[in-house]
């Protein structure tokens, strides 16, 4: 978001630069999570508490989707932006949209509010869409809205905000899908013009056994949707969708899934420790791996290596 003149710039290619963004455009709002050190591509997020008063609006470079977590139950959010005044209560579920390149005038809240998410989507996301539907696809036509009901965009905001809270295995992975499918949404549901319909994309079977023979191969490294995109020969966007469709899960569980089975492997047939065995599956620490595990199998890791033992 912005002012007219001396609007700041942020470089689209640079989501690291989203950060410096969510620091300039609130000085005053405490940040509780950030995506600053989680390497993640095509999305960046913040959640924040923001005290009452008067926010500075820059221009967004990336398109802003914006979810009260908790929000308050009196606390209003007032912004114009292009013309248009918007007066919102900012109650838990409350979402606002703030597309590239909109020019606002003023942003106010009236009351503290607490755990807003901030997700930006980078213009690189609306580009690959733009390839898989073979026209352009502009964030800039998708509208500036407040108060939606959009349960969609809800629960992707919750499952982001739950990552940032919590890291898991695959959330790098994870968090590129979620923002390729909300950008998805965002045009398709938004925009001045929709999508065209499409059948649902196909992966030949040669190449989907090369993508799966690619994960297992990889599991104990960074395996990006990029990389099994360019197996496929498909699009970041048609992939996930044709992968899904195929194997029955989405990607990034299909990945989580076969590293939690390979903890088991480990478990069972080796002397690795469980912070060895939670950085070789791909865990930002043990704890994190344990509470995995255990969602996984019904066991804690030390469980399952005592029963096996047995």
């Amino acid at each position: 978001m912005a002012r007219r003149a001396g609007a700041l710039q942020i470089e689209e290619s640079n989501m690291a630069g989203v950060h410096e963004f969510g620091r300039i455009k609130f000085p005053r709002g405490e940040v509780l999570a950030s995506s600053a050190r989680r390497n993640w591509t095509g999305m960046a997020a913040e959640i924040r508490n923001h005290p009452a008063g008067e926010i500075p609006p820059p221009v967004p470079q990336q398109m802003e989707v914006t979810l009260a977590l908790r929000g308050s139950d009196a606390g209003r959010v007032e912004r114009r932006g292009n013309g248009e005044f918007q007066d919102t209560a900012a109650r838990a579920g409350t979402l606002w949209l703030c597309p590239i390149g909109v020019v606002e005038d003023s942003i106010r809240i009236t009351q503290d509010l607490g755990s807003i998410l901030h997700m930006y989507i980078g213009h690189e996301i609306f580009r690959d869409i733009s390839a898989s539907v073979s026209r352009a696809v502009s964030p800039e036509t998708i509208s500036y809205r407040a108060d939606i009901d959009d349960d969609f965009l809800r629960q992707v905001g919750y499952r982001i905000s739950a990552e940032l809270e919590e890291e898991t295995s695959v959330g790098r992975f994870l968090v590129d899908s979620l923002a390729r499918s909300m950008a998805a949404h965002l045009v398709a549901k938004y925009a001045d013009a929709p999508l065209p319909h499409r059948q649902s994309p196909t992966v030949e079977h040669t190449k989907m056994r090369r993508v799966i023979d690619y994960i297992n191969d990889n599991l104990a490294s960074e395996i990006s949707l990029s990389d099994l995109s360019d197996i496929a020969c498909l699009s970041h966007h048609h992939f996930a969708r044709a992968f899904r469709s195929a194997v029955g899960v989405p990607p990034h569980r299909f990945i989580s899934s076969l590293r939690l089975q390979r903890a088991q492997e480990m478990l069972a047939h080796t002397q690795s420790s469980l912070t060895e065995i939670a950085y070789s599956c791909r865990f930002s620490s043990q704890s994190t791996f344990t509470r995995a595990f255990r969602r996984h199998v019904g066991m804690s890791p030390g469980e399952y290596r005592r029963k096996a033992a047995g």
